[in-house]
Protein backbone atom coordinates (compact mmCIF):
# COMPACT_ATOMS: atom_id res chain seq x y z
CA UNK A 1 0.00 0.00 0.00
CA UNK A 2 1.12 3.79 -1.13
CA UNK A 3 1.53 5.77 1.85
CA UNK A 4 1.12 9.65 1.48
CA UNK A 5 3.56 10.29 4.60
CA UNK A 6 6.40 8.61 6.08
CA UNK A 7 8.79 9.74 8.86
CA UNK A 8 11.83 8.44 10.12
CA UNK A 9 13.81 9.06 13.22
CA UNK A 10 12.12 12.61 13.69
CA UNK A 11 13.42 14.42 16.71
CA UNK A 12 12.24 18.29 17.85
CA UNK A 13 14.26 19.86 20.99
CA UNK A 14 13.20 22.66 22.30
CA UNK A 15 16.86 23.57 24.40
CA UNK A 16 16.93 20.59 26.78
CA UNK A 17 13.18 19.11 26.35
CA UNK A 18 13.05 16.47 23.82
CA UNK A 19 9.03 17.62 22.35
CA UNK A 20 9.31 14.81 19.68
CA UNK A 21 11.83 11.75 20.43
CA UNK A 22 13.39 9.60 17.00
CA UNK A 23 9.71 9.09 15.87
CA UNK A 24 8.85 6.90 13.10
CA UNK A 25 5.51 7.15 11.66
CA UNK A 26 3.66 6.00 8.27
CA UNK A 27 0.10 7.06 7.04
CA UNK A 28 -1.78 5.12 4.50
CA UNK A 29 -2.93 6.74 1.17
CA UNK A 30 -6.31 7.79 1.38
CA UNK A 31 -7.04 6.69 5.22
CA UNK A 32 -7.96 8.39 8.53
CA UNK A 33 -5.30 7.59 11.06
CA UNK A 34 -5.11 9.38 14.51
CA UNK A 35 -2.41 10.49 16.74
CA UNK A 36 -3.47 10.42 20.58
CA UNK A 37 -1.70 11.02 23.65
CA UNK A 38 -1.85 12.57 26.79
CA UNK A 39 -1.09 16.65 27.22
CA UNK A 40 2.54 17.45 26.20
CA UNK A 41 3.10 14.14 24.27
CA UNK A 42 4.45 16.14 21.27
CA UNK A 43 1.12 15.65 18.77
CA UNK A 44 0.86 19.24 17.87
CA UNK A 45 4.62 19.80 17.76
CA UNK A 46 5.06 16.54 15.29
CA UNK A 47 2.20 18.50 13.11
CA UNK A 48 4.00 21.11 13.17
CA UNK A 49 7.49 19.67 11.91
CA UNK A 50 5.17 18.04 9.14
CA UNK A 51 3.80 21.36 8.25
CA UNK A 52 7.05 23.11 8.02
CA UNK A 53 6.63 25.75 11.47
CA UNK A 54 9.26 23.47 13.32
CA UNK A 55 12.35 22.30 11.26
CA UNK A 56 13.08 19.02 13.39
CA UNK A 57 17.16 18.94 14.24
CA UNK A 58 17.30 15.18 12.95
CA UNK A 59 15.32 12.49 10.59
CA UNK A 60 13.13 12.80 7.48
CA UNK A 61 9.82 13.77 6.46
CA UNK A 62 8.69 12.38 2.82
CA UNK A 63 5.42 13.56 2.23
CA UNK A 64 3.63 12.34 -1.30
CA UNK A 65 7.96 11.46 -2.42
CA UNK A 66 9.29 15.03 -1.31
CA UNK A 67 11.48 15.68 1.31
CA UNK A 68 9.32 18.22 3.28
CA UNK A 69 11.72 18.66 6.74
CA UNK A 70 12.70 21.97 6.94
CA UNK A 71 10.67 23.55 3.80
CA UNK A 72 8.64 26.56 5.13
CA UNK A 73 4.65 26.58 5.58
CA UNK A 74 3.63 27.75 2.27
CA UNK A 75 6.04 25.55 0.29
CA UNK A 76 4.33 22.72 2.11
CA UNK A 77 1.03 23.87 1.67
CA UNK A 78 2.19 23.93 -2.04
CA UNK A 79 3.03 20.53 -2.19
CA UNK A 80 -0.60 19.53 -1.32
CA UNK A 81 -0.51 19.55 2.70
CA UNK A 82 -3.37 21.59 4.70
CA UNK A 83 -4.36 22.11 8.64
CA UNK A 84 -6.62 23.48 10.73
CA UNK A 85 -6.00 24.35 14.37
CA UNK A 86 -6.74 23.29 17.76
CA UNK A 87 -7.67 26.80 18.24
CA UNK A 88 -9.53 27.89 15.78
CA UNK A 89 -7.56 30.68 13.31
CA UNK A 90 -9.87 32.52 11.37
CA UNK A 91 -9.95 35.88 9.77
CA UNK A 92 -12.74 37.07 12.17
CA UNK A 93 -13.23 40.15 10.03
CA UNK A 94 -13.64 38.31 7.45
CA UNK A 95 -16.25 36.85 5.48
CA UNK A 96 -16.78 33.40 5.43
CA UNK A 97 -16.36 33.43 1.34
CA UNK A 98 -13.06 35.68 1.82
CA UNK A 99 -11.57 32.84 4.31
CA UNK A 100 -12.12 30.53 1.99
CA UNK A 101 -10.43 32.50 -0.73
CA UNK A 102 -7.50 32.97 1.40
CA UNK A 103 -7.27 29.34 0.88
CA UNK A 104 -6.80 29.11 -2.38
CA UNK A 105 -4.16 31.50 -2.70
CA UNK A 106 -1.48 28.97 -2.76
CA UNK A 107 -2.86 27.09 -6.03
CA UNK A 108 -3.73 31.01 -8.03
CA UNK A 109 -1.85 31.40 -11.17
CA UNK A 110 -2.18 35.09 -11.50
CA UNK A 111 1.28 36.69 -11.34
CA UNK A 112 1.56 40.86 -10.60
CA UNK A 113 1.64 41.96 -13.68
CA UNK A 114 -2.64 40.33 -13.87
CA UNK A 115 -3.37 41.67 -10.15
CA UNK A 116 -2.37 45.36 -11.20
CA UNK A 117 -3.78 45.49 -14.81
CA UNK A 118 -6.71 43.05 -14.12
CA UNK A 119 -6.10 40.95 -16.94
CA UNK A 120 -8.73 38.77 -18.63
CA UNK A 121 -6.92 35.89 -16.96
CA UNK A 122 -6.60 38.19 -13.86
CA UNK A 123 -10.95 38.23 -13.90
CA UNK A 124 -11.33 34.32 -14.90
CA UNK A 125 -9.67 32.99 -11.90
CA UNK A 126 -10.79 35.53 -9.93
CA UNK A 127 -14.71 34.28 -11.02
CA UNK A 128 -13.84 30.56 -11.17
CA UNK A 129 -11.97 30.92 -7.13
CA UNK A 130 -15.40 32.43 -5.89
CA UNK A 131 -18.02 29.86 -7.54
CA UNK A 132 -15.10 27.53 -6.19
CA UNK A 133 -15.40 29.00 -2.61
CA UNK A 134 -19.20 28.79 -2.48
CA UNK A 135 -19.26 25.51 -3.55
CA UNK A 136 -16.85 24.86 -0.61
CA UNK A 137 -18.87 26.65 1.66
CA UNK A 138 -21.97 24.27 0.04
CA UNK A 139 -19.69 21.22 0.39
CA UNK A 140 -18.78 21.88 4.24
CA UNK A 141 -22.66 22.59 5.21
CA UNK A 142 -22.48 26.38 5.50
CA UNK A 143 -24.54 27.22 2.53
CA UNK A 144 -25.81 30.89 2.31
CA UNK A 145 -23.49 31.96 5.05
CA UNK A 146 -20.70 33.45 2.45
CA UNK A 147 -21.41 36.87 3.42
CA UNK A 148 -21.23 36.23 6.95
CA UNK A 149 -18.15 37.40 8.92
CA UNK A 150 -16.31 34.59 10.80
CA UNK A 151 -16.51 35.79 14.06
CA UNK A 152 -20.51 35.94 13.64
CA UNK A 153 -21.14 32.16 13.00
CA UNK A 154 -21.75 29.36 15.59
CA UNK A 155 -18.58 27.60 16.80
CA UNK A 156 -19.54 24.28 15.23
CA UNK A 157 -19.48 26.20 11.51
CA UNK A 158 -16.58 28.05 12.26
CA UNK A 159 -14.76 24.77 12.91
CA UNK A 160 -16.11 23.70 9.62
CA UNK A 161 -15.09 27.10 7.84
CA UNK A 162 -11.73 26.11 9.08
CA UNK A 163 -12.02 22.61 7.41
CA UNK A 164 -13.72 24.53 3.88
CA UNK A 165 -10.58 27.03 3.91
CA UNK A 166 -8.33 23.87 4.45
CA UNK A 167 -9.87 22.02 1.63
CA UNK A 168 -9.51 25.35 -0.92
CA UNK A 169 -6.00 24.20 -1.53
CA UNK A 170 -7.27 20.95 -2.71
CA UNK A 171 -4.91 18.92 -0.23
CA UNK A 172 -3.80 15.61 -0.51
CA UNK A 173 -3.00 15.44 3.07
CA UNK A 174 -5.20 17.06 5.44
CA UNK A 175 -4.27 17.66 9.23
CA UNK A 176 -6.97 18.57 12.08
CA UNK A 177 -5.55 19.03 15.41
CA UNK A 178 -8.16 18.53 17.82
CA UNK A 179 -11.76 19.71 15.18
CA UNK A 180 -14.22 18.28 17.64
CA UNK A 181 -12.82 20.35 20.66
CA UNK A 182 -15.22 22.46 22.36
CA UNK A 183 -18.52 20.67 20.42
CA UNK A 184 -21.02 19.65 22.00
CA UNK A 185 -21.97 15.54 21.43
CA UNK A 186 -24.16 16.17 18.81
CA UNK A 187 -21.84 18.59 16.85
CA UNK A 188 -19.58 15.82 17.28
CA UNK A 189 -21.57 13.20 16.22
CA UNK A 190 -21.94 15.28 12.74
CA UNK A 191 -18.59 16.57 12.08
CA UNK A 192 -17.35 13.04 12.67
CA UNK A 193 -19.21 11.31 10.08
CA UNK A 194 -18.33 14.52 7.86
CA UNK A 195 -15.01 13.70 7.97
CA UNK A 196 -15.43 9.82 7.09
CA UNK A 197 -16.96 11.81 4.48
CA UNK A 198 -14.19 13.73 3.11
CA UNK A 199 -12.15 10.73 2.39
CA UNK A 200 -14.41 8.48 0.91
CA UNK A 201 -15.81 11.50 -1.29
CA UNK A 202 -12.80 13.23 -1.94
CA UNK A 203 -10.20 10.13 -1.74
CA UNK A 204 -7.85 12.47 0.59
CA UNK A 205 -5.42 11.50 3.71
CA UNK A 206 -6.81 12.61 6.87
CA UNK A 207 -4.44 12.78 9.77
CA UNK A 208 -6.10 13.74 12.74
CA UNK A 209 -4.72 14.91 16.59
CA UNK A 210 -8.05 14.38 19.10
CA UNK A 211 -8.86 13.77 22.71
CA UNK A 212 -12.53 12.62 22.19
CA UNK A 213 -11.79 8.52 22.63
CA UNK A 214 -15.23 8.11 20.82
CA UNK A 215 -14.34 9.67 17.87
CA UNK A 216 -11.00 8.09 17.54
CA UNK A 217 -12.26 4.47 17.69
CA UNK A 218 -14.94 5.08 15.74
CA UNK A 219 -13.21 6.82 12.58
CA UNK A 220 -9.83 5.84 12.66
CA UNK A 221 -8.10 2.91 10.47
CA UNK A 222 -4.53 3.30 12.44
CA UNK A 223 -4.12 4.96 15.79
CA UNK A 224 -0.63 5.93 17.25
CA UNK A 225 0.39 7.20 20.34
CA UNK A 226 2.81 9.13 21.81
CA UNK A 227 4.11 9.78 25.03
CA UNK A 228 7.20 12.39 26.35
CA UNK A 229 7.06 12.58 22.53
CA UNK A 230 8.26 8.86 21.80
CA UNK A 231 6.24 6.72 20.30
CA UNK A 232 4.23 3.71 23.04
CA UNK A 233 1.65 1.57 20.54
CA UNK A 234 0.37 1.53 17.39
CA UNK A 235 -2.15 -0.57 15.72
CA UNK A 236 -5.82 -0.52 15.00
CA UNK A 237 -8.66 0.75 17.41
CA UNK A 238 -9.27 -2.67 19.40
CA UNK A 239 -5.62 -3.24 19.28
CA UNK A 240 -4.89 0.45 21.57
CA UNK A 241 -8.35 -0.07 23.33
CA UNK A 242 -6.83 -2.91 25.72
CA UNK A 243 -2.95 -1.51 25.48
CA UNK A 244 -1.36 -1.42 29.29
CA UNK A 245 0.96 1.39 27.92
CA UNK A 246 -1.48 3.24 26.40
CA UNK A 247 -4.08 3.28 29.88
CA UNK A 248 -1.07 3.48 31.69
CA UNK A 249 0.00 6.98 29.65
CA UNK A 250 -3.69 8.39 30.33
CA UNK A 251 -4.18 6.68 33.67
CA UNK A 252 -1.17 6.21 35.44
CA UNK A 253 1.02 3.04 36.49
CA UNK A 254 -1.67 1.54 38.68
CA UNK A 255 -4.82 1.62 36.03
CA UNK A 256 -2.50 -0.86 34.16
CA UNK A 257 -2.01 -2.97 36.33
CA UNK A 258 -5.02 -3.23 37.83
CA UNK A 259 -5.98 -3.86 34.03
CA UNK A 260 -3.03 -6.67 33.89
CA UNK A 261 -4.34 -8.19 36.86
CA UNK A 262 -8.37 -8.65 36.29
CA UNK A 263 -7.14 -9.87 32.58
CA UNK A 264 -5.17 -12.73 34.83
CA UNK A 265 -7.54 -13.71 37.41
CA UNK A 266 -11.14 -13.21 35.17
CA UNK A 267 -12.18 -16.59 34.22
CA UNK A 268 -14.18 -17.48 30.85
CA UNK A 269 -17.69 -18.47 31.69
CA UNK A 270 -18.74 -22.58 32.12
Amino acid sequence: MTSTLIAKGVTKRFGGLVAVNNLDFEIPEKSISSIIGPNGAGKTTFFNCITGFYNPEEGTILFDGHEIQGLAPDRVTRLGASRTYQNIRLFANMTAIENVLVGQHPQMKNGFFDAVFRTPRFNREEKAAVEEARRLLRFVGLRGMGDTLARNLPYGAQRRLEIARALANKPKLLLLDEPTAGMNPNETGELTAFIRDLRDTLGITILLIEHDMRVVMGISEQITVLDYGSKIAEGKPTDIQSNPSVIEAYLGRGAASGLKSAKQTTKEPS
